[in-house]
């Protein structure tokens, strides 16, 4: 029996990692057209902390550059309660372009982050897998240079959010506020 649980624990694992290595990145990435200011219109993902906040969540504002060593400096702004929170982080290149690592001392995670497909005028979509000692987990954003994608594009974000495993009721179109729009610039 233990012997069973470890080979079916086993093979769980390598289907999750053989599942992070199908996902894409954008062929041909150009790092320098992703900077500037995104809003995050949808949001998807299996994680616990979705679950409990999904229903407060609203669109925020993100912006990105690039910092002199060739990582990505990513700034989101976000309407919490009355406030509005800015969180930074930096996400380290790899090899590969248009992927990238980013850890979070606080959460004790680990981010494997990439830029699956963008046209980098109007929208861009961004799958991350997340591991922590506790488990792991998947997260899907779909960014768009304006308040409003078209109907394509959502379908798009929510059809590769299946894609990943992730259920309808994971999959979440941030709703517009104009809260915290300003302060990001």
């Amino acid at each position: 029996m233990h012997t069973t649980l470890l080979g079916v624990l086993g093979l769980a694992l390598l289907g999750a990692l053989h599942a992070q290595d199908s996902v894409p990145v954008q062929t041909d990435f150009q790092q320098d057209k992703l900077t500037g200011r995104w809003y995050s219109i949808g949001l998807a993902s299996n994680s616990n902390w979705f679950k409990e906040k999904k229903h407060l969540m609203k669109m925020c504002t993100t912006v990105i550059s690039v910092t002199a060593d060739g990582n990505l400096e990513v700034t989101s702004t976000y309407p919490k309660g009355d406030q509005c929170e800015k969180r930074n982080s930096l996400y380290t290149k790899t090899e590969q372009p248009g992927r990238f690592s980013y850890s979070n001392p606080r959460w004790g995670s680990k981010h494997d982050i990439r830029v699956v497909e963008t046209n980098y005028e109007e929208y861009a979509l961004v799958a991350t897998q997340i591991s922590k000692s506790t488990g792991s987990s998947t997260m899907v954003l779909l960014y768009s240079r304006t308040k409003e994608l078209s109907p394509e594009r959502l379908e798009r974000f929510t059809q590769f959010s299946r894609e990943q495993g992730l259920t309808d009721e994971e999959i979440l179109i941030l709703p517009q506020t104009d809260k915290c729009m300003a302060d990001a610039a």
